[in-house]
């Protein structure tokens, strides 16, 4: 039944505007399946803050820091609202000019991901930044994994709750499989740019990555219905 899921995916990308790289893994089996253009390096807009947080709190783990209640509170708001001031300020007082955060990204298994020099006037920023769909099922899956059994339901509990506007994605499995997301979207120099990174199923069997660079093929409404039409397809009750 996944075999055939995956095909339908496959041939639904195929007639989509831009580049679309998706990997989905099976936590059960471990069985994964990267599409073609899963090492595809694409701006990673805001599911970059994932990853902040799962190096803040890996940080904070290993004893090199200590979060305080306002520090999770704006982790949780770059979660549940993709909030940009959080991301912001988080990354200004815990990345440093060594750009801590990055160094540990790679930790995560984020291979590709790599600041973009060039853009802005603040060079590193978490917010010009390329990767890939093989980056984020590997950091998916370190947060589901790598974190404590704690830190790791809280994470889970805030992507579940994300605000109704970016409830799509992932989210198109639908909610008998209680699906979590962290999105992101933003317009580029290339042109638009709209992925989704989350899990679902009992126990959060199943970890899904989704970047879709649209390349001025279309637009932010178009990423959406790729992302969510994919997620739906693999996942969904109706999918294949």
């Amino acid at each position: 039944m996944l075999r055939q899921r995956i095909a339908t995916a496959e041939a639904y990308i195929a007639g989509r505007p831009g580049t679309i790289g998706f990997v989905l893994r099976d936590r059960v089996t471990g069985a994964r399946y990267r599409s073609a253009a899963a090492a595809t390096p694409i701006w990673t807009a805001s599911t970059i803050k994932l990853a902040m947080v799962a190096d803040l709190l890996t940080r904070e783990q290993s004893g090199a820091l200590r979060l305080s209640a306002a520090d999770r509170h704006q982790m949780a708001a770059m979660l549940r609202s993709s909030d940009n001031d959080a991301a912001d300020d988080l990354w200004s007082r815990y990345g440093g000019p060594a750009n801590v955060f990055n160094v540990g990204f790679l930790r995560y298994g984020m291979a590709s991901v790599r600041p973009q020099p060039g853009f802005g006037d603040v060079y590193p920023y978490w917010g010009f930044q390329k990767g890939t769909a093989d980056d984020f099922d590997a950091l998916m899956n370190y947060v589901l994994t790598g974190l404590t059994p704690a830190n790791a339901a809280a994470v889970i509990a805030e992507m579940q709750r994300v605000d109704r506007s970016q409830q799509w994605g992932v989210w198109g499995a639908g909610s008998a499989m209680s699906p979590g997301n962290k999105n992101g979207w933003s317009q580029e120099e290339g042109g638009w740019v709209v992925n989704s990174v989350g899990f679902a199923g009992p126990g959060q069997r199943y970890t899904l990555a989704i970047m879709n660079a649209l390349g001025g093929r279309g637009g932010y409404d178009d990423g959406v219905q790729t992302t969510t039409e994919v997620a739906r397809i693999l996942l969904g009750p109706s999918g294949g």
